[in-house]
């Protein structure tokens, strides 16, 4: 997938790694809407990286249809989506207050998981209308964003690493399921430290030449 010139979204794109991630796809010359509940912050990066910018829940399918329509009169049609948006929290399931509050647990998950799955679906289905890339038949990549805490996490992260392991699961049988229209699925897991490993149906980084391989280089922030 080639970078230069094709319209990107990045959602949780106003900070973290969707920041990071916005300005490098724009650096390579991606058309980028930045995707954020914090709609001030993102129109600030998206004016500084010459994107566009929308205000929206990747939890709700109203709000995330009416910002991929908008982004798409702008750009036309994201060919790359790369899922950033999500939260975490840091809950005992039995704490010193008791067990842990559902609704905390069911939030995390609402935005992480079925957020990430959400766009997933509203932005596949977008690309599958498009015409093919060249010869290969492709016509976009979508990225969602797991985390090492998917496979080890820690003391507190039950809603976190159980939101995150949905992503890892999600991704395989999305990728064989998106294959027949030309749309590649991956996944990238963070870690403290910075690296990032990647998963799914694609298995290389961003080239020199500007092709999206699996993820797009970004900075050293994790998730």
């Amino acid at each position: 997938m080639k970078i230069n010139g094709s319209a990107a979204i990045v959602t949780g794109g106003a900070s973290g790694m969707g920041e990071a991630t916005a300005r490098a796809l724009a650096a390579k010359g991606a058309r980028v809407a930045v995707l954020d509940r914090e709609q001030a912050r993102a129109a600030k990066l998206a004016a500084e990286i010459g994107g566009q910018a929308f205000g929206c829940d990747v939890a709700d399918a109203a709000s995330i249809e009416r910002a991929l329509a908008e982004a798409a009169t702008h750009h036309g049609v994201a060919r790359i989506a790369v899922n950033c948006a999500g939260v975490g929290t840091a809950k005992r399931i039995v704490g010193k207050e008791g067990p842990m509050p559902l609704e905390e647990f069911r939030r995390v998950i609402e935005i992480n998981l079925i957020g990430t799955f959400n766009v997933l679906r509203l932005a596949a289905a977008a690309m599958s209308t498009t015409e093919p890339l060249g010869d290969s038949g492709e016509r976009g990549v979508i990225i969602n964003t797991a985390s090492i805490a998917a496979y080890d996490g820690q003391v507190g992260q039950s809603a976190y690493s159980a939101s995150k392991g949905g992503i890892v699961s999600l991704t395989l049988p999305a990728a064989r399921e998106l294959a027949q229209f030309g749309v590649r699925g991956a996944h990238r897991r963070p870690r403290p430290g910075g690296h990032a490993h990647d998963g799914g149906s694609a298995g290389r980084d961003s080239d020199g030449a500007g092709r999206l391989g699996a993820v797009p280089q970004t900075s050293g922030a994790s998730r």
